[in-house]
């Protein structure tokens, strides 16, 4: 079976990633949480992922002797493990054309997107409205990042006609659920057709499961707080 190494639920928008992928499509696999103590070298966090990855961070997925450590490379591992044991399950879109789309925007997050990332760091428990317009007037490059995304959503939107963007749910939408996830707790302003994009996004199986166990974490940690004192 296949074993999904992870972060707080709460706050670990890598770890975000493969697991509602794996979730969503309904394919076994057993959960390790590394709870965050602190990144510290000497930390349990990092001395507990070192023992399975050289760079000490999470995801990581282990099958057998297998390691995959890096994100994308679990979803590209996932969508072959599926294709030879889930058949009925199609993680990338079929049409090579829409394939290629989805990979180039799941590189493009991989990569991307640092200002939202930096100034708005995942955090599904909290309601931050005031932060969200604080920092979107003045970091003009969350607002370049808010308007690349939603444009690019729009775009695979009509282009596939939807329910999600390439169609069917794909990696591309686990891979920017975390996204979901930050534009809700920042209230960041979207389009009408992206908000009910988002609003899909929440309520699938894979999404809906992590948030709810997220929720239930009830572990406020400081350093991955710039905003807030406590709950």
């Amino acid at each position: 079976m296949l074993e999904l190494h992870i972060g707080n639920k709460n706050y670990s928008s890598w770890s975000m990633r493969p697991w509602v992928l794996l979730k969503h499509f309904g394919i076994p696999f057993r959960e390790v949480r590394h709870r965050f103590d602190s990144f510290a070298p000497g930390s349990s966090f990092k001395q507990g992922v070192g023992r399975l990855s050289p760079v000490g961070k999470v995801p990581v997925l282990v099958h057998g002797d297998l390691v995959v450590w890096d994100t994308l490379a679990i979803a590209e591992y996932a969508a072959e493990y599926a294709a030879e044991n889930f058949p009925e399950h199609a993680l990338w879109p079929h049409d090579p054309a829409r394939r290629a789309r989805a990979r180039s925007l799941c590189a493009e997050m991989h990569s991307g997107f640092g200002a939202l990332r930096s100034a708005c760091p995942m955090n599904i428990e909290a309601r931050l409205p005031e932060v969200g317009a604080r920092v979107l007037a003045e970091t003009p490059g969350v607002a370049a990042d808010l308007a690349r995304i939603t444009a690019m959503w729009t775009d695979a939107l009509a282009a596939s006609g939807g329910p999600f963007l390439f169609g069917s749910y794909s990696i591309a939408d686990a891979y920017y659920a975390p996204v979901v996830a930050r534009l809700r707790t920042y209230a960041l302003p979207v389009p009408a057709a992206v908000a009910a994009y988002m609003d899909r996004v929440w309520s699938s199986p894979g999404v809906a499961a992590w948030v709810t166990e997220a929720l239930a974490e009830q572990d406020f940690l400081d350093f991955e707080e710039p905003y807030r004192q406590g709950r």
